[in-house]
C-alpha cells in the first residue's frame, strides 16, 4: 500500500514565526490608540450621563445609593487593610447614611463619617480615657499621627496630609478599615469585628443586610468605577 504524502504546510514555521513576530507591535500600537481614543471619549458629557445612568440603574433598588465618589476610596482601604469595601460601605450606611447626617458628632461623642469614639480613634491608653471612651483629648492631640501611635489608636492619616482626621472621609474610612481588620476580619471573623465597632446584636445583623446587599451588586459597580476618570482615586488615596 502506497504511503500517502504528506501536504506541505501553506505556511512555513519561519514565516509563522516572522507574522507572529510582525503581529506584536501592531497589536500594541492599534491598543495604545484605542485606549487613547477611550480617554478622550470619557470626557464626552454623554459617555458621563451614560456611565451615571448606568450606576443608577444598577442601585435602582437600595433604599440609598451608594455615593460613587466613596467607591474608589472604600476599594483603596479594601486593598491596603484587606477589609471588603462592601463592609466598609455598610458601616457607612449605617452610621452616618453616606454622611448625610445633620451633624457628625453622636449624643454619646462619636466623631466624624464613620462614627469613632476619641479613645478609639486616638488610643485607650491616653490617660484621659476612660469609660465609654469619649476622654478629655486635647483637639491639638486627637488629629496627630504620633499621639494615636504612642497611645495605640486606630486613627489613619490615608491622604498622607501630616493629619490623621475622623472629619476627613479618606481618613476616616481606612481607620474603619484598620479597626476592622485588627477587629477580626483579618481572620474571616466578620461577625466578630462588627460587633467590636458596636457592641450591639442588632447592629451586627444591620451592617451584614446591607454587607449582603452591596456585594450582590459590588462587581457592576466596581467595573462601573474603574470606567471612568474616578479610579483615579483609588492610586491617589494609597
Amino acid at each position: 500500500m502506497a504511503k500517502k504524502k504528506q501536504k506541505k504546510p501553506l505556511i512555513s514555521p519561519g514565516v509563522k514565526l516572522f507574522l507572529i513576530l510582525l503581529l506584536i507591535p501592531a497589536s500594541i500600537t492599534i491598543y495604545f490608540f484605542a485606549f487613547l481614543a477611550w480617554q478622550e471619549l470619557k470626557s464626552l458629557p454623554f459617555i458621563s450621563d451614560l456611565v451615571q445612568s448606568e450606576m443608577d440603574m444598577v442601585q435602582e433598588n437600595l433604599d440609598l445609593k451608594i455615593p460613587e465618589e466613596y467607591i474608589p476610596i472604600y476599594m483603596a482601604a479594601e486593598e491596603k487593610y484587606g477589609v471588603p469595601w462592601t463592609l466598609l460601605a455598610a458601616h457607612h450606611r449605617i452610621e452616618t447614611r453616606f454622611s448625610t447626617m445633620k451633624t457628625l458628632v453622636s449624643p454619646v461623642g462619636a466623631e466624624g463619617h464613620m462614627q469613632f469614639m476619641p479613645c478609639t480613634f486616638v488610643g485607650w491608653g491616653h490617660p484621659t480615657c476612660s469609660g465609654l471612651g469619649e476622654g478629655e483629648i486635647p483637639e491639638e492631640e486627637k488629629t496627630n499621627p504620633k499621639i494615636i501611635k504612642k497611645y495605640g489608636g486606630y486613627g489613619v492619616d490615608a491622604n498622607q496630609d501630616g493629619i490623621a482626621d475622623p472629619y476627613d472621609i479618606e481618613d476616616a474610612i481606612f481607620s474603619a478599615a484598620n479597626y476592622l481588620a485588627k477587629a477580626g476580619v483579618s481572620k474571616g471573623e466578620l461577625k466578630k469585628a462588627i460587633y467590636n465597632y458596636n457592641h450591639s446584636e442588632e447592629y451586627v445583623d444591620d451592617i451584614l443586610y446591607y454587607y449582603h446587599l452591596y456585594e450582590d451588586v459590588s462587581d457592576e459597580l466596581e467595573q462601573l468605577i474603574l470606567a471612568t476618570d474616578e479610579s483615579k482615586t483609588i492610586d491617589e488615596v494609597k
